[in-house]
């Protein structure tokens, strides 16, 4: 996998991929205190949930780009759907590298038929060995995302959540850049 981050054969297309599972809209019972000399700002302890999104991301590992779409669970047709996704974004004749984990639902029966047709023989999946998320550069921008968009965010709504995701990637995308 390292391999294919560094160099990819050559006019196809790698990508890192994966889900954030139960991305939650919460909203704080109290507002925080302002910021003042001395003292850092506040949170409050507790929360009100108005509910999750499920984000599928992909990253292209050449140009940093990412690949998006929110849903409301992430079964296999969920992926199959997001899969679609990056064909349509893709020349039909490149070929595609996906570097993804070993979740059952990306290797499900639907997922695994439509990737057996003849038509999908440019796509080819790289399973992370167990216990190495830490290899799937999507991690990193996911990671990302959460510190500098999400963690001290507050979301009345799921909408306002995904909103807050689209805004932030597409702004991500306005100057994309590989993680090394």
């Amino acid at each position: 996998m390292v391999g294919l981050y560094l160099d990819p054969p050559a006019g196809a297309a790698a990508f890192s991929f994966d889900e954030k599972t139960q991305v939650q809209a919460l909203d704080r019972t109290q507002p925080s205190l302002p910021m003042i000399r001395g003292r850092a700002g506040t949170m409050t302890h507790d929360y009100k949930r108005h509910g999750t999104t499920d984000l599928f991301a992909a990253m292209n590992v050449a140009t940093g780009e990412v690949l998006y779409d929110t849903r409301k669970r992430h079964t296999a047709t969920d992926v199959l759907a997001f899969f679609k996704l990056i064909d349509l974004h893709l020349p039909k004749d490149q070929e595609i590298h996906v570097v993804l984990d070993n979740l059952a639902t990306h290797k499900a029966p639907p997922v695994a038929e439509w990737l057996a047709h003849p038509k999908r023989a440019r796509r080819h999946l790289h399973f992370t060995p167990t216990s190495s998320s830490w290899i799937n550069q999507v991690e990193g921008w996911f990671s990302l995302l959460t510190k500098r968009r999400l963690q001290r965010a507050v979301f009345s709504s799921v909408d306002s959540l995904i909103e807050a995701i689209e805004t932030w990637t597409e702004h991500w995308n306005d100057d994309p850049h590989p993680f090394v």
